[in-house]
């Protein structure tokens, strides 16, 4: 950010006058800046926005076969969420470096094991095929966009770099710790590795030792033992769908028209982060329109966005304008619906 001071209004008034730039003006808008002298870690920094924290997990190879794992996938939402995500965060640019000319309209391509962000032209030449090159490609973004769900996931800004500890709670969370492999663990955790001898005898033989049975060993030593309790222990909390295909009202000419509510949802729904921005939720957006939400009546509790207040707010104002920005209602809906049948969440 550069600041243009007029020394002769700043020492009579002390008023420091601020040229952000186009880039810098969303930050203004959307509330309160705190300005105040660089630290000696930034010196070397270009002027204008900071840099996103730089990822190294996304980086190393040796977690690509945890990323590409399928059930890593599908826990951060699926291929269709990665898509999003680089249309929205995958640099803006085609990432097909063999090409002299790249057209102005992006596209994604999906490739082993995850997608591409590529202009129209890459995207006709590339088609169908399979190369080592686009694989690699595929593995990076497949990597940067879990570590960034992973961040979101735990409410963490981009200014913060995630931590292998981090990466391996966030899988416990989404309910894939199986997918954690040993080395893995044991990296997070701290722990030296297994060593590896020349020769083995018959006995010494056994099966291999998975990243979750490495994390629940370390737990129990420090976990204090329960207390005896005659009550069950609580069921993980799921919010049941019921299926009646000859419920009462399928069977009338002119039936009356139930509206499905379920507070748990939309609760957790308000948990997440906003669908437009990633900061963190305020309000549970009932789809408008589509034919749902009419005069004097609400869309179904499944049918919900989770929006910040200033992005519901923009939805309710101009739904036209929001939409060609973001994406329409149902497309939201659907990924929305998608992330809570991924993470267990509906059942």
């Amino acid at each position: 950010m550069r600041a243009l001071l007029k020394p002769d209004i700043a020492r009579h008034l002390g008023i420091v006058l601020l040229r952000p730039g186009s880039e810098l003006m969303t930050i203004f808008s959307s509330g309160r800046v705190l300005v105040e002298p660089q630290p000696e870690n930034m010196m070397h920094l270009p002027t204008g926005r900071v840099a996103d924290a730089r990822q190294p997990l996304a980086e190393d190879e040796r977690l690509y076969s945890f990323f590409c794992d399928e059930r890593v996938i599908h826990a951060a939402g699926g291929i269709g969420a990665l898509e999003s995500w680089l249309e929205r965060y995958g640099g803006g640019k085609c990432q097909w470096p063999h090409s002299d000319y790249h057209h102005c309209e992006l596209v994604t391509q999906r490739h082993e094991p995850g997608a591409l962000l590529l202009c129209w032209h890459c995207d006709n030449n590339l088609r169908e095929q399979t190369t080592d090159t686009m694989a690699a490609l595929a593995r990076q973004n497949v990597a940067r966009w879990i570590v960034d769900v992973a961040r979101l996931s735990s409410g963490y800004d981009a200014s913060r770099e995630l931590s292998l500890s981090e990466l391996c709670w966030w899988t416990v969370y989404a309910g894939v710790a199986d997918a954690i492999p040993e080395d893995m663990a044991r990296r997070a955790l701290s722990l030296p590795g297994e060593p590896h001898q020349s020769v083995y005898r018959g006995h010494d033989l056994g099966p291999s030792v998975g990243g979750k049975e490495v994390l629940g060993k370390r737990l129990k030593k420090y976990k204090p033992a329960a207390r005896q309790s005659a009550e069950p222990p609580a069921a993980k909390p799921v919010v049941n769908i019921q299926v009646d295909p000859e419920s009462p009202e399928s069977l009338m000419l002119r039936p009356k028209r139930r509206r499905w509510v379920n507070e748990k949802y939309t609760r957790w729904a308000k948990t997440q982060v906003c669908i437009c921005c990633g900061k963190p939720a305020d309000d549970p957006h009932h789809l408008i329109g589509y034919g749902q939400g009419g005069m004097g009546t609400k869309a179904h509790d499944l049918f919900v966005i989770p929006l910040c207040r200033a992005h519901h707010d923009e939805l309710h104002a101009d739904p036209a304008a929001f939409e060609a920005k973001y994406g329409s209602q149902p497309e939201l809906v659907m990924k929305t619906i998608d992330r809570a049948l991924a993470f267990g969440v509906l059942a």
